[in-house]
C-alpha cells in the first residue's frame, strides 16, 4: 500500500493519502469485514466505488495501526463514524487517490480530487460573483479546485445536510498556489465559524483540502 504523504497535523490529528495500486482480493485480505458490510459491497458491482471503499477503510485501519476489527458507519447525514470509539474521522477519494484524517480531539474534514478543467464549467454554481472576481487569470483551473476542495473539506468538517457551497461558506482572497492555507467564513445554523483550510497539490495532478478545528 504506497503511503503518498503521511503527516501529524498535530499531537492528536493525522492524515494520511495512499495511491491505490492494489487489486480487489488484495485490498478484502486486509480487511475484517462483517455481513452488513458484505452485503453492501456486493452492491457497488466492482469497479472505482468498490476499490474507494476497501481503501479507505484499509488506510484508516492501518492509521489506527490495530488488528481488530474496525466498524465504520455513516450517520444519518452520511458522516462516517467509527463504533465505540472516540475517534473523529473523515474520508475520501478520487480515481486513484484516497485520503484519510483521523483526530482524538477535534472535528474534521478532508477532501481530495484530480484536477480537470471542466469544473470551470460549474464554477458558478459553488462559487459567488465576490468570489471568482478575485481570479484574474483566465487559466484558474488551479484556484477554483483549492476552494472546491475547501469548501468539500469545511462541509465534511461539519458533518451536517443543509450546508450550501455557495451560500454558507465564503473564501476570502488568496494568492493561488500549489500549497498554503485560506480563510473561510462559514455561516451554521447556530453561529458562524472563522475556520483556516490548509491546502496542496499530491503528485499525478490532484488536490487536497483539509480543516481541523473544534
Amino acid at each position: 500500500m504506497p503511503v503518498v504523504f503521511n503527516k501529524n497535523i498535530d499531537e492528536q490529528t493525522i492524515l494520511s493519502v495512499w495511491k491505490i495500486e492494489e487489486t480487489e482480493t488484495e485490498l478484502l485480505d486486509g480487511l475484517q469485514l462483517k455481513s452488513h458490510e458484505l452485503e453492501f459491497i456486493s452492491s457497488l458491482n466492482n469497479g472505482k466505488r468498490l476499490l474507494h471503499w476497501l481503501s479507505t477503510r484499509l488506510l484508516l485501519r492501518k492509521m489506527l495501526n490495530t488488528s481488530e476489527y474496525i466498524d465504520c458507519r455513516m450517520d444519518e447525514h452520511g458522516k462516517p463514524y467509527l463504533v465505540n470509539s472516540d475517534y473523529e474521522i473523515s474520508l475520501s477519494h478520487s480515481f486513484d487517490y484516497a485520503a484519510v484524517m483521523i483526530s482524538k480531539d477535534k472535528k474534521v474534514g478532508v477532501d481530495i480530487e484530480l484536477i480537470k478543467d471542466k469544473i470551470k464549467k460549474i464554477q458558478g454554481k459553488f462559487l459567488t460573483d465576490v468570489e471568482l472576481s478575485q481570479f484574474n487569470d483566465s487559466d484558474n483551473t488551479l484556484a477554483l479546485y483549492i476552494c472546491w476542495c475547501a469548501k468539500e473539506a469545511i462541509y465534511k468538517w461539519n458533518g451536517r445536510k443543509g450546508l450550501e457551497f455557495k451560500q454558507d461558506i465564503h473564501i476570502y482572497p488568496f494568492e493561488t498556489a500549489e500549497s498554503g492555507s485560506i480563510r473561510s467564513r462559514v455561516s451554521l445554523p447556530e453561529r458562524t465559524a472563522e475556520l483556516q483550510v490548509e491546502y496542496f497539490k499530491v503528485e499525478d495532478n490532484y488536490m487536497l483540502g483539509y480543516v481541523v478545528a473544534k
